[in-house]
């Protein structure tokens, strides 16, 4: 069971649920208006119907004048129409505006991690920290409109509480006539006081037992994470790169063992325990004090209308407000609770929402130089990431000009990516600095800094659009420069056979005329949008693994051509591919341990270069 989490605040809770309101009021305060005059019109509307079905049984049980029930009895059929018409009309209201509230709450979060420090998204910790609320949600709902549908419930309570009063302080004062021994008592201050204590004691503690009750679902909150953590992974996760191993090693009966045995939800479930125990007595005593307080209503009532306090009319108008009176109350003190409940659920949202930009954002404009004169160098750059004491890289010493072409090589894990991650300033270096012409990164402006580079990481993605706004990466883009781009690239011929050329939809998930492209494909498309960016630096980051051969030697012909005047740093594990370069950067455990021409490095026998080309010499003899 997951450790006991420490118990929220009432002040803390308040103060997290008027931020959530205000922040429901910000993305759109119609819709909030309109929650709550719904919940005012729909609480007050009952006691209408008390009244005037009271008049009417009075009117029938006493003098019967035609004229008085016939305009009752018009009073109930035209408020009977005019609630009917309103209540469909502030629905209709509502609809209209409450349509979009889901995609904007949806969007709070995707707005939040698009202007988030990439750090940040990168961070397992902030990970979990979102996994934590999709759980969540999943396990209680969207709290944000939890919320406002108890702040509409709160408003509806309160109203109701005094329409409740209006109708029913007659209940209390009236004076019995019959002047017995029964009238004086119920007359008594002494015994009203004593009933009106015992009605609020009733009318208070059922939902102080249910909200105690509904505090067991927070407390099971944790282990339902990992309840549907797991029915998402094992019911609801038909992912196609699962689809042919669990085919070919009949991995099927060995899953749905594994989701039998998921105990979240099943009869022998910690929360089907406590619905055998303490939660279903905790429900059984509210409803038994419920029905205590509905004893003493009608015995009181039933007593006075007896002893001629008031006539048969008013025994309906008093039985019917009190009930609704108590609701109110009830109302009140449980949506409070739950409110107090749901705040535990609201906190992990505003600690994700309120995660702040750590990242110094700069304010110099980067010098848009038509020769494209750009120097960087790194200064004993050393880095390790956040949360980690191992250092990634170690007093990195590299300077590169414009225009060169720069391989960095390495094993798996020297740290090659991670120095990429810091040259786009994806990270800042823990010790050293990165220079852009003489000039520390952290002072330009992050986004115009960030545009002069064009990156093909290895785990690139494509989306769902069109080819030319993949290529593109934009709504509006240049045909002629898109297909430029894409022949550059290598895709010609790929191009040619596509039914609706550059308009042609990638992916199948919005498009029904949409292709699927291959691996290698998908990658001569990621080279051409770096290239229609045209940003001085290029940075391929094994930019061929999903290539054939002969694509692969298409383009490492024409690389020169393809590159241009830019600078090209080329992260490759085949050290054949890095022949053409002019500076070749070798890693090895976080730093650069050697540096040169491919020539001056192969010929350095004791180097780690030395060591790697010729572990993959086999590849490169002689007619192969």
């Amino acid at each position: 069971m997951a450790e006991k989490k420490e118990k929220l605040s009432a002040f803390k809770a308040l103060k997290l649920s008027f931020g959530a309101l205000k922040l429901l009021w910000g993305k759109h305060p119609m819709m909030v208006v309109t929650k709550l005059c719904e919940s005012v019109f729909h609480s007050l509307t009952p006691y209408v119907n008390i009244y005037l079905s009271a008049l009417l049984i009075g009117e029938l049980s006493s003098g019967r004048d035609l004229k008085r029930l016939l305009t009752i009895a018009g009073f109930i059929v035209g408020s009977e129409l005019l609630i009917s018409v309103m209540s469909k009309g502030i629905e209709m209201w509502k609809t209209y505006h409450i349509t979009d509230i889901w995609q904007q709450l949806e969007k709070l979060y995707v707005d939040k991690f698009m202007n988030m420090d990439y750090p940040d998204v990168d961070s397992a910790e902030i990970q979990g920290l979102w996994s934590h609320i999709k759980q969540l949600k999943n396990w209680r709902g969207n709290s944000f409109m939890y919320l406002n549908n108890a702040v509409c419930d709160l408003v509806s309570a309160v109203t109701g509480i005094f329409g409740a009063v209006a109708l029913s302080v007659g209940l209390f004062v009236s004076k019995t006539s019959t002047g017995s021994v029964i009238g004086a008592y119920l007359d008594s201050p002494v015994f009203i006081l004593t009933l009106i204590s015992v009605m609020v004691l009733s009318s208070v503690v059922p939902p102080v037992l249910q909200t105690k009750a509904s505090g067991y679902r927070t407390r099971y909150s944790e282990m339902a994470k990992f309840g549907n953590r797991s029915f998402g992974f094992y019911f609801y996760g038909r992912h196609l790169n699962r689809a042919v191993d669990i085919r070919m090693y009949d991995q099927q009966d060995m899953i749905c063992s594994v989701a039998d045995k998921i105990p979240t939800y099943t009869t022998d479930s910690e929360i089907a325990k406590w619905a055998r125990g303490p939660m279903g007595l905790l429900h059984v005593a509210a409803s038994a004090v419920s029905g205590f307080f509905t004893v003493c209503v009608y015995l009181f009532v039933c007593l006075k209308a007896y002893a001629g306090a008031f006539g048969i009319g008013q025994v309906t108008q008093y039985i019917g407000a009190v009930s609704s009176l108590s609701g109110s109350v009830k109302k009140l003190i449980g949506t409070l609770g739950n409110i107090k409940v749901e705040a535990e659920f609201l906190e992990p949202n505003f600690q994700f929402l309120s995660i702040p930009n750590a990242m110094y954002q700069g304010s110099l404009t980067v010098e848009k130089r038509r020769d494209r004169k750009y120097d960087v160098e790194f200064r004993d750059v050393s880095f390790k990431y956040p949360g980690t004491d191992t250092y990634a890289l170690r007093h990195v010493n590299i300077k590169f000009n414009v225009g060169e072409r720069l391989a960095v090589v390495g094993m798996n894990g020297s740290g090659k990516t991670t120095f990429i991650k810091l040259l786009c300033r994806l990270y800042d270096p823990t010790e050293g600095e990165i220079l852009l012409n003489g000039i520390n990164i952290r002072k330009y402006d992050y986004r115009e800094y960030m545009n002069i580079f064009s990156v093909v990481f290895q785990d690139f993605k494509l989306f769902s659009f069109s080819l030319a706004q993949n290529v593109a990466a934009s709504v509006n883009y240049d045909s002629e420069r898109v297909i430029s781009c894409l022949k550059e690239a290598g895709f010609a011929d790929r191009l040619e056979t596509l039914p609706n050329g550059i308009e042609t939809g990638i992916y199948k998930d919005f498009d029904e005329e949409g292709v699927d492209v291959s691996g290698g494909e998908a990658q001569k498309i990621a080279l051409a949008r770096a290239l229609y960016k045209d940003s001085p630096f290029i940075v391929l980051d094994e930019p061929t693994a999903a290539l054939d051969p002969v694509a692969e030697y298409e383009i490492y012909s024409k690389f020169n051509e393809i590159v241009g005047d830019k600078t090209a740093i080329y992260i490759s594990h085949r050290l054949s591919s890095c022949r053409f370069c002019d500076k070749i950067a070798v890693f090895d455990n976080g730093s650069v341990v050697q540096m040169g021409t491919h020539d001056a490095l192969v010929s350095d026998e004791d180097g780690k270069y030395h060591e790697l080309w010729y572990a993959q010499a086999q590849y490169y003899t002689e007619g192969k």
